[in-house]
């Protein structure tokens, strides 16, 4: 499917010449109020689009025998500071903790925040 427009730049103002994480991505009011009303939709977008549920595993010593342990966890990952910024913002609004793994992971650890990912983000298609 084509579709020809001068008023592309409307609908999506972020959009231009050259690489997205080398330019400024701000919404526009009209925009952060969808994103408002629909935060969950927004995440798992942005998820679908640049992110994963992977299962981590680590080992620990327990009575003397190291044992495996694994866990599930979702990353992010954008070079686009603005991007990140847009998506972490979201996260702290629904209340899901997460941790900057460096400067274009995100990571979402936290059972608690896992299960409510797991709740509204579902599986990438």
């Amino acid at each position: 499917m084509v579709s020809y427009s001068k008023h592309w730049p409307c609908l999506f103002p972020q959009h231009g010449p050259g690489k997205k994480h080398e330019r400024r991505i701000a919404l526009e009011p009209w925009q952060q109020a969808i994103i408002d009303a629909h935060p969950w939709e927004f995440i798992r977008g942005l998820i679908h689009s640049d992110g994963c549920r992977v299962t981590n595993w680590t080992t620990r010593l327990v009575g003397g025998e190291r044992k495996r342990y694994e866990y599930p966890r979702y990353f992010f990952t954008n070079h686009s500071a603005d991007i990140i910024r847009l998506f972490t913002t979201t996260l702290d609004r629904v209340g899901v903790e997460w941790k900057q793994a460096n400067a274009c992971n995100i990571s979402i650890a936290r059972k608690a925040s896992v299960a409510l990912m797991d709740a509204h983000v579902g599986p990438k298609y």
